[in-house]
């Protein structure tokens, strides 16, 4: 083999660059995203109260939002019950986005962190001034 020794050279060239991003990124961490809470319509609520409980929010929130999508379009129905039995308009943008119109630094700021691109925004809008 006449060019053995390109190809080795090559290949180790290939494998610093393949690896780079795991060691150039070892020891750091990223700091776990704090959605902001601090909007007006939340500050001036008395009881600080969302369509579920927060746990079941963080974990189930897009589950929730894609059985109000089918619920709302598919079968009209605008209504939901939450498991306290209170009842909520289904609107993404006249529910959730009501308290929640800080989109950058309630909605984006988890989505960035966990590497998610949802598809909401697809259709719905952000409108000016925040919400």
């Amino acid at each position: 083999m006449y060019d053995g020794g390109k190809i080795i050279i090559g290949l180790l060239i290939f494998l610093a660059f393949a690896t780079f991003p795991f060691y150039s990124n070892i020891g750091k961490s990223v700091a776990k995203p704090e959605p902001s809470l601090d909007t007006p319509v939340i500050k001036a609520l008395e009881k600080k109260e969302c369509v579920e409980s927060k746990d079941f929010m963080r974990r189930n929130h897009m589950q929730l939002l894609i059985e109000w999508r089918d619920s709302a379009l598919r079968d009209a129905k605008r209504d939901y019950v939450n498991s306290k039995g209170k009842h909520f308009r289904i609107s993404l943008q006249n529910t959730c986005m009501k308290c929640h119109s800080n989109k950058k630094k309630f909605c984006d700021e988890c989505h960035g962190y966990a590497a998610v691109d949802p598809y909401c925004w697809d259709c719905h809008f952000v409108k000016e001034g925040g919400r």
